[in-house]
């Protein structure tokens, strides 16, 4: 298998743990993404997470408030260097939020390290959603 096809491998892992989030289980997110304290998440809500514990974090908070949806990666470029990997592409999907339901349209870059033969997420950024975020804020526990 190419380097690139294992990229887009992890990409389909990672993808498929977001969906999952959306369902409110941030669980899977633990198996695709380094747990080191230089991993970083830009996610449309604003703002940056650095190190895993504070990733781990944003997720689970997410997925506490989410009831439902989806979102699928189009355009996917990919880039291979080394041991680093560059994905690029557009999001699409919704997610629910109680009764609410939010579109979910951006750019997306997502940045892949080798570890120990895996490819794993080590940053994961996306343009602010501005009606996400508020929707999050107005939330009860959503800060």
């Amino acid at each position: 298998m190419s380097t690139e096809n294992e990229v887009r491998e992890a990409s389909v892992r990672f993808y498929a743990a977001l969906n999952r989030m959306l369902q409110g289980d941030a669980a899977g997110m633990a198996e695709i993404w380094s747990h080191g304290e230089d991993v970083t998440a830009m996610h449309p809500l604003g703002g940056r997470d650095t190190g895993w514990a504070q990733v781990e974090g944003s997720w689970a908070k997410v997925a506490g408030l989410a009831t439902g949806g989806s979102v699928e990666l189009r355009g996917q470029r990919i880039l291979v260097a080394g041991d680093l990997a560059l994905e690029t592409g557009e999001e699409h999907g919704r997610g629910d939020f109680g009764k609410h339901q939010v579109l979910l349209e951006q750019r997306v870059t997502n940045v892949y390290r080798r570890e120990g033969g895996a490819w794993k997420v080590v940053h994961h950024h996306t343009d602010i959603s501005l009606g996400l975020r508020e929707l999050v804020r107005s939330m009860p526990s959503g800060g």
